[in-house]
C-alpha cells in the first residue's frame, strides 16, 4: 500500500489494525453475539471484530483532526488509472453524498442518481457491502459512530441499513478501484477457510430478515425518490 499510495502522489497516514484475536475479551462485552446469529446466520469472527473496531478507530482519528472528508483504504486495494481523478470528481460533488464507495465486494442493482463526468453516482436496491475504499464526510461521521455499538452484524453491513441510519451511501462507478487478496484474509481466513456457517435449518432467521431489509431498502429509497434513475449531470463544486 505504502508503494501504490506513493506512486498516486496522496498523503496518507497508516493506522494500526485493531486485533479482534489478542483483544477479543475486551471488545467482546460490545458485541450482541444473538443479534450476530439471527442477522447472519454464524458465530461472529474475531477478526470482524478487530475490523470493525478497526474503521471506527479511523473515524475517531479523523474527528480529532480538522479535516471534512475521511478517505479509508484498508490493505488490500489496488488503485485503478484513474482514482485520482475519480477521487477528485467526488471531492468537487460533495453535496450529492454522504458516504461513497469507490470499491465493493457487492453492489447489486444500482440505480444512477446523476451523472458526475464519465461516472455514475449509484445507489443500489440489492446490498452494497465492502468497505475496502470509501469517502465519509464529518457530520456522518458524528451522526453514525454514536450508533454503531453494540456490533450485531459485519460493519460493512451495518452501513447498508440505509433505512435505519438516514444517509446517502453512494457507490461512484465504474469504481476506480478494487479489493485484491489473493484469498487470504485475516478475518475469514484462506479460501474463507474460518467462516463456518450454521446449517440451513438454523439460518432461516437470517433469510427472514433479509426479506425484511429488501423489502425496507425499497421502502427507503422511494420515499427519498431514488428509486427511479436519474442521469442528468450533477452540479459540481469549483475547487
Amino acid at each position: 500500500m505504502q508503494k501504490r499510495l506513493a506512486a498516486l502522489g496522496l498523503n496518507y497516514e497508516i493506522l494500526p489494525a485493531i486485533d479482534g484475536r489478542a483483544e477479543q475479551e475486551r471488545l467482546a462485552q460490545n458485541v450482541d453475539d444473538s443479534a450476530f446469529q439471527r442477522n447472519v446466520g454464524r458465530d461472529v469472527l474475531p477478526g470482524e471484530i478487530g475490523c470493525y473496531y478497526s474503521h471506527l478507530a479511523a473515524w475517531e482519528r479523523f474527528l480529532s483532526s480538522g479535516e471534512q472528508v475521511l478517505l479509508v483504504l484498508e490493505d488490500d486495494v489496488v488503485f485503478h488509472d484513474d482514482f485520482i481523478e475519480a477521487l477528485q470528481m467526488a471531492l468537487r460533488a460533495r453535496p450529492h453524498w454522504d458516504f461513497l464507495k469507490l470499491n465493493k465486494i457487492r453492489a447489486k442493482q444500482p440505480v444512477c442518481q446523476g451523472r458526475l463526468g464519465s461516472y455514475n453516482l449509484n445507489a443500489y436496491l440489492g446490498p452494497a457491502t465492502g468497505l475496502g475504499a470509501y469517502l465519509i464526510q464529518r457530520p456522518t461521521v458524528q451522526r453514525l459512530l454514536p450508533r454503531m455499538l453494540p456490533i450485531t452484524r459485519p460493519i460493512d453491513h451495518e452501513l447498508d441499513l440505509i433505512w435505519r441510519h438516514d444517509f446517502r451511501h453512494f457507490g461512484l462507478e465504474p469504481f476506480p478501484s478494487h479489493v485484491q487478496d489473493d484469498g487470504v484474509s485475516t478475518i475469514t481466513g484462506e479460501r474463507f477457510q474460518s467462516v463456518k456457517r450454521y446449517p440451513l435449518s438454523r439460518r432461516w432467521p437470517k433469510y427472514a430478515k433479509q426479506f425484511y431489509r429488501l423489502l425496507s431498502r425499497l421502502i427507503y429509497l422511494a420515499r427519498r425518490g431514488r428509486l427511479l434513475p436519474r442521469r442528468a449531470p450533477l452540479p459540481l463544486e469549483n475547487r
